[in-house]
């Protein structure tokens, strides 16, 4: 059955929203939400987000990439998201396509269905989108009649277990590539070139075309080599017209950076239901496990004036009363003092508080927990990562026990009763004695905080939770080449800590091994790994990052179909001269610095961050072309940092 975007409304209004949970998921509508006039538009694109309505509307990068591209006159943005099994459920049964919120159109109507890949755990609802919206899963089945499947995002540095699925990948900030990208399928649209009814020919030479934009990677036009025992051997362009080679795109100028000053403003509960603040893009910090503190280089930051205006208009146009400071360490923004303070001081009267996510425990002040709770209390959460000081120089965390005391004894004489600690089992040279340091660092947090809150006569009890996440070892980190603990070996390491942690006023949470295992296996994945993401999707695999719906069974069938090993993807030490699935895509970090960052690790040295100290000397600036921006004269690190 064919159906229109009336068929879809129809469906809709007469009874189909009474059957499923949270119907708000599906109806759009929403304050700031862009409707355009299909026959005013050349180009169209859905944002396809592989999770709930509630977990993608929380993403930063959704609200700045609709805005921006529903600005262009000739331009359309809509969003879709993954239906929740019950909504799936009815679709299937009135056999109808999975459609965007704002037209309800099929996605089949668009030019562009755009995928971000923020956690590997939501491949197997790429496939499920798909083909819920009638379109061919692997991109060699699609003809001039289907719209271009498109990925970006943090998963995009090793795309290759999607490599069958999409047509382009984006590497690194959309923010200049998309508007090219969209553009370039316009002229070709109008020329009659693409979208002509039938045939392969006209989607073949726009992507072609497209491959020719820095940043654009083309699967189908890069092979994949393995040697005689199957082992992989590299990635090589299967024609001349494309690079060899392909480096991510990134906005030199955050300032300058387009950021939305108005913002869709969900009519339902979502994870993030707030402002959110972009106050600088990267780290500088080199954390070795981290993934985002690598692919994010270099640091940029927005200036006060710039950041002020922005609040004030999103305060204005959304009516939030919590301003979100985002990036990945808030804390180092150079200016974060004096910042908080404007903030509350322009907008106290109107009850809008601001927020800091997770923080490093050694960019902690007495002024910014003050500053923070004058409007309304905040959670805290600190993320010491490792439970020993040699763990923690093995990670180069760069902080100490005395920099956490120190700064959990502020929050607690500034109010707090209760705060979150996370850290990670399993890293590379862990040892008991590092498992056994997170519980004593735990206890001692919470002897030290209740201490304080007898001291001030607070009669609350101190509240602790200690999180722990297994490590996976991600591409493009000086951890890339090491094999991740074993599931038995993990599970035994949370058991410890679960038997350890019996102090009531401790909470202890952990996250699946096995959900850790396949997180490993598709994130260091080649093309291979399609077979098995295929198999596991018609075996019922969906939402794989919800406990309730992640079935590891039928991943091992998948892989024993598919005649893979997943071990081998998660527990090989890789060799430094070995190619590696993601050589050639460019993310600007150097891989020689990798390894040296990687053999730095193994001695337990430090490397210090280049925004306070000398260049590491990682390769992006030079190679990317861009330099560290830091606003005002000179960075000078926070006047209370420990």
């Amino acid at each position: 059955m064919q159906h229109t975007h009336e068929s879809i409304n129809k469906a809709l209004e007469e009874g189909l929203l009474t059957k499923v949970t949270k119907p708000t998921r599906y109806t759009g509508g929403e304050y700031n939400q862009v409707k355009k006039d299909w026959a005013d538009v050349d180009v169209s694109m859905a944002f396809g987000f592989p999770d709930v309505y509630e977990v993608g509307m929380s993403h930063l990068g959704l609200r700045i990439l609709y805005h921006l591209i529903n600005e262009q006159p000739r331009m359309v943005m809509e969003r879709v998201f993954a239906p929740w099994v019950d909504m799936e459920k009815e679709m299937r049964a009135r056999e109808l396509p999975l459609f965007s919120l704002e037209s309800r159109r099929p996605l089949t109507d668009f030019d562009v269905v755009g995928f971000t890949l923020q956690y590997e755990m939501s491949y197997t609802n790429i496939l499920n989108m798909l083909d819920l919206a009638g379109i061919p899963l692997k991109s060699i089945d699609r003809s001039d009649d289907a719209p271009l499947i498109m990925a970006g995002g943090p998963c995009a540095v090793n795309p290759e277990p999607l490599a069958d699925f999409v047509d382009l990948v984006v590497l690194g900030e959309g923010e200049e590539v998309l508007p090219r990208i969209l553009q370039t399928i316009a002229q070709f649209k109008q020329a009659g070139r693409w979208r002509t009814g039938s045939g392969t020919r006209g989607r073949e030479e726009l992507l072609v075309t497209l491959a020719q934009i820095p940043g654009v990677y083309v699967p189908a036009f890069y092979q994949s080599e393995y040697d005689e025992k199957g082992l992989f051997r590299g990635t090589k362009p299967n024609r001349p017209d494309v690079p060899a080679r392909i480096s991510k795109q990134i906005v030199a100028d955050l300032d300058k950076a387009y950021f939305p000053t108005k913002s869709l403003v969900p009519f339902m509960d979502v994870v993030h239901d707030r402002v959110m603040l972009e106050v600088l893009r990267g780290c500088s910090r080199s954390c070795r496990f981290c993934q985002a503190g690598s692919i994010y280089r270099p640091v940029r930051e927005r200036s006060m004036e710039t950041l002020k205006k922005q609040a004030a208009e999103l305060v204005k146009t959304t009516g939030y009363d919590e301003i979100a400071l985002t990036s990945l360490s808030t804390a180092d923004y150079t200016c974060v003092e004096p910042l908080i303070q404007s903030l509350i001081a322009t907008h106290q009267e109107q009850k809008v508080g601001v927020s800091l996510p997770s923080l490093r425990v050694d960019a902690f002040s007495v002024n910014l927990a003050k500053e923070v709770q004058k409007v309304r209390k905040t959670g805290l959460t600190f993320a010491p990562e490792a439970g020993t000081q040699r763990l923690r120089d093995v990670i180069n965390k760069g902080v100490t026990e005395k920099n956490l005391m120190e700064t959990v004894e502020s929050a607690f004489a500034n109010g707090w009763t209760g705060l979150k600690l996370y850290f990670m089992i399993g890293l590379p040279t862990e040892i008991e004695e590092d498992l056994e340091g997170i519980a004593q660092l735990a206890e001692r947090v919470v002897y030290r905080g209740t201490g304080i809150l007898r001291e001030k006569g607070i009669k609350k009890s101190v509240k602790v939770t200690v999180s722990t996440s297994s490590f996976v070892p991600k591409p493009q980190t000086p951890f890339q080449w090491e094999p991740q603990a074993r599931i038995e070996e993990l599970e035994e390491k949370q058991a410890y800590l679960k038997k350890r942690l019996k102090d009531r006023r401790i909470n202890y949470n952990w996250h699946d091994a096995k959900v850790s295992f396949m997180e490993a296996v598709l994130a260091k994945g080649d093309r291979r790994i399609g077979d098995v993401l295929y198999r596991a999707w018609q075996k019922g695999c969906t939402f794989d990052g919800w406990s309730e719906y992640f079935h590891f069974d039928r991943w091992q069938e998948a892989f024993a179909e598919a005649n893979i090993d997943p071990e081998y993807y998660a527990y090989r030490t890789i060799r430094y001269d070995e190619p590696l699935p993601w050589d050639h895509l460019d993310f600007g970090v150097q891989r020689q610095y990798l390894v040296r960052e990687h053999k730095k690790a193994l001695e337990e040295s430090l490397t210090h961050d280049c925004r306070l100290d000398s260049c590491s000397g990682c390769g992006v600036c030079p190679t990317l072309g861009v330099s560290l921006d830091l606003r005002g004269e000179k960075h000078v690190p926070n006047s209370n940092r420990i």
